[in-house]
């Protein structure tokens, strides 16, 4: 199966089969976030800022930019966003929206190779969307539902994902650039979900030889506790051949979680990463943390 490359200006990033997993960071997005869609409408980019910090302190492989704020200006708001998330990471990036206009914005000031997000099965996005992509050499995530909706028959969502790779080979964008959603449903409502998406996930990368990716947090939606099931969740989905999520990276379950599956699945050589990030500190180490804070206790 092929890697799919995606980069800034200065930095590539390669999703695929046999490599560690892609946590996309999922916070620059301001659906559900009352203040953070206020502050892009007014032109504060306050919020985003430490958005991007965090994530990128968190470990984030990529970002997700979304600016779908209902009655704004959202072309250029993303637009706007791209222009200062790249110029505080050089980390490569999702444009996210469900407006081509939005997209073809985001593309038109991206510096690089995005992840764009997102293409479906229904007849005019695919006509317009994926003439974006071949004209920017993008990369895609191709969302398995079409004009009829979202299906509840996996085998319907793979004959959709199936038929999206197809068209986007009329248009001369090969399946290394095409990242499948399979649409994660949340479990709470249907008591297969899980199971669904895992038998997906399998049949696209075996049959379709396509990397995937998915809202992950969707799994968990109505229920307490969703760190928890995410966290169980991305493990058992990277097991079946996920090789990517957007996602809070900022969760330290879900981050754990991602990690050990990685060691788990041979896909973090020697586990350095995994000893590097939880490695107990040496003697030496805690004595000298020891001494600087018995230094900085004020004294009488």
């Amino acid at each position: 199966m092929a890697d799919t490359v995606v980069s800034s200006a200065t930095r590539e990033h390669v999703i695929g089969t046999g490599r560690p997993f892609t946590i996309i960071g999922e916070r620059i997005n301001p659906t559900g976030r009352k203040k953070l869609a206020a502050e892009m409408s007014a032109g504060d980019f306050s919020t985003v800022i430490a958005d991007v910090d965090a994530q990128v302190r968190a470990g984030a492989h990529m970002l997700d930019v979304n600016a779908g704020i209902p009655l704004a200006d959202e072309p250029g708001i993303l637009a706007e966003t791209i222009k200062l998330v790249q110029s505080l990471t050089d980390l490569p990036l999702s444009i996210d929206s469900s407006i081509v206009e939005a997209l073809e914005a985001g593309l038109a000031v991206y510096q690089g190779k995005p992840l764009l997000n997102s293409v479906t099965g229904e007849e005019e996005r695919l006509e317009r969307v994926l003439p974006l992509v071949r004209k920017y050499g993008a990369a895609v995530v191709a969302i398995s539902n079409d004009d009829t909706g979202i299906s509840m028959d996996p085998d319907v969502r793979f004959a959709v994902a199936k038929r999206i790779v197809e068209r986007a080979a009329d248009h001369g964008i090969p399946r290394s650039d095409i990242i499948v959603d399979p649409l994660v449903m949340p479990i709470g409502a249907l008591s297969q979900a899980g199971q669904q998406v895992f038998q997906l996930v399998r049949r696209l990368r075996e049959e379709l030889k396509v990397n995937t990716t998915c809202g992950a947090s969707n799994v968990s939606f109505g229920l307490p506790n969703r760190e928890g099931i995410n966290a169980a969740f991305l493990p058992m989905a990277i097991a079946a051949g996920m090789t990517s999520a957007i996602t809070n990276p900022m969760m330290p379950e879900v981050k754990a979680s991602v990690m050990a599956a990685d060691v788990l699945m041979g896909h973090d050589p020697d586990c350095g990463r995994w000893i590097t990030v939880n490695r107990a500190p040496t003697p030496e180490g805690e004595v000298s943390r020891r001494r600087v804070n018995r230094r900085a206790v004020p004294v009488g």
